[in-house]
């Protein structure tokens, strides 16, 4: 059967240097075999599968995949489907500041559609789990290099469960070079998605997140990462009400990714950025 696919860079307003999540926009009919023999194939971050809903007040349903497991939200995938679902007439909206509804594992997640093609999502409430001195010390061992003792180390489960904690300086972030055997097995002993890490400097905040235990080495432009990161920025009073930052992230892996955070008057996390189609065609599946 022929269904309808796209492949839409997320966190970038140019094509190649964001984050791609393939997009299934006729997924009806698949099963979870299926989809994750298509997202094993793709071996992108994340394939998405578009669906019709099945709760009221809904757009659509989605379905989000690595090569090697479903997750029950991500946010580049959730951003990028939304453009593609818009963009490819799936659903309608009415400019600037319209929403969507996305139903999928975590719930339903509010996105709005910005202008010049932008997109953000409300982060589902997260849940923490403070971390000790001996989970640092073997996630130091797996990285390579020490991480900020004053900033605390959490699990952040935002759906994806991420390890956050942050380097001293953006330059030793991206100095960084894991033993991704030793990362993957400290994921898997946690039971999280993976690890996200940031650091604070002169001319912003850089990320880079980490899943080989996911079958993703590192994710080139993570939204649930980042979102993580804005969770634990929030509870160290480095985010309030009102305040907005953009992260840099992917230029390790060849990207230059662009992430708007945001926390609204109510202390809602807002994860956002610019989106483009780089593929449209047909899947045999």
């Amino acid at each position: 059967m022929l269904r309808r696919y796209a492949v839409v860079d997320v966190f970038s307003e140019r094509r190649l240097l964001g984050n791609p999540v393939a997009v299934v926009l006729d997924a009806d009919g698949l099963d979870t075999d299926a989809m994750q023999a298509i997202a094993r194939w793709t071996n992108l971050s994340e394939t998405t599968f578009l669906l019709p809903p099945t709760v009221s007040g809904a757009s659509y349903r989605l379905r989000i995949f690595t090569p090697v497991s479903e997750l029950p939200f991500a946010g580049h995938p959730t951003l990028g489907s939304a453009h593609a679902a818009v963009t490819e007439g799936l659903v309608t909206h009415t400019g600037a500041g319209s929403s969507l509804m996305q139903e999928c594992g975590a719930g339903l997640v509010p996105v709005q559609a910005e202008a010049s093609q932008r997109y953000r999502l409300r982060l589902p409430e997260a849940r923490c789990t403070p971390l000790d001195a001996a989970d640092r010390a073997a996630l130091e061992a797996a990285l390579g290099g020490p991480t900020d003792a004053a900033v605390p180390l959490q699990i952040i489960d935002v759906g994806p469960r991420w390890v956050v904690g942050a380097l001293a300086d953006p330059a030793a972030l991206l100095a960084l070079r894991p033993d991704m055997t030793r990362l993957a097995a400290f994921e898997r002993a946690r039971d999280v998605t993976g690890c996200t890490l940031f650091a604070e400097g002169d001319d912003g905040i850089e990320v880079r997140s980490f899943a080989p235990s996911d079958g993703v080495p590192e994710d080139p432009v993570c939204g649930s990462g980042n979102g993580a990161v804005a969770v634990l920025r929030r509870a160290l009073g480095r985010l309030t009400p009102g305040s907005a930052y953009v992260a840099r992230q992917g230029r390790c892996v060849g990207r230059d990714g662009r992430v708007e955070l945001s926390l609204d008057a109510a202390a809602a996390i807002w994860v956002g950025g610019a989106c483009v189609t780089t593929v449209r065609g047909t899947l045999e599946a």
